[in-house]
């Protein structure tokens, strides 16, 4: 039987996951094996600027912290190598960031994920990954409410340029 000691931690450690779960908009299980170590720091390092918290997870940890919660559907894939990915502010920056990992290497595989301490689909997640990031979509709705701006005052503008030229010829005459 283990010690107070090491059982102690280990409950601290389910119910920092358990916080991590419940204070994320969004998360990602990944099969990690078979990647080697320049690839894990790669993509740890775009995960972590893109403020995404990527951790390599014991199953039964994970197992405990999701039991008797929205996302205790979760346990059907924890099995073999895991880890998890979550955010708490950005929804579809670990499924984009991973999906393009996995793309371009073989083993590393999505297991599941969640949005909103909902479970959902590995068809979800694949459009999750397919959206652009959050400043692709606010430069997008940016420029379409600058369009019609701009349009108006190239408008007023042509008006101004005629209107000068019309009164230069008069004053001419």
């Amino acid at each position: 039987m283990p010690s107070a000691k090491i059982l102690e931690a280990k409950k601290a450690e389910v119910a920092a996951i358990a916080e991590r779960l419940q204070g994320a908009c969004a998360g990602v299980l990944v099969d990690y094996k078979g990647i080697n170590v320049a690839d894990d720091t790669a993509l740890r390092k775009e995960l972590r600027e893109a403020g995404v918290e990527y951790t390599v997870t014991k199953n039964t940890m994970i197992e405990l912290a999701i039991k008797d919660t929205e996302l205790a559907g979760l346990s059907d894939c924890l099995a073999g190598t895991t880890a998890l990915a979550t955010s708490t502010d950005d929804y579809v920056a670990a499924a984009r960031i991973l999906a393009k990992f996995a793309n371009t290497h073989k083993d590393f595989t999505i297991k599941s994920g969640f949005l909103d301490n909902e479970v959902i689909s590995l068809e979800k997640i694949d459009s999750l990954a397919k959206l652009p990031s959050r400043e692709v979509l606010l430069a997008t709705v940016c420029n379409a409410f600058n369009a019609p701006i701009s349009a108006f005052a190239r408008a007023v503008q042509a008006i101004v340029d005629k209107g000068g030229e019309a009164t230069a010829e008069a004053a001419a005459e």
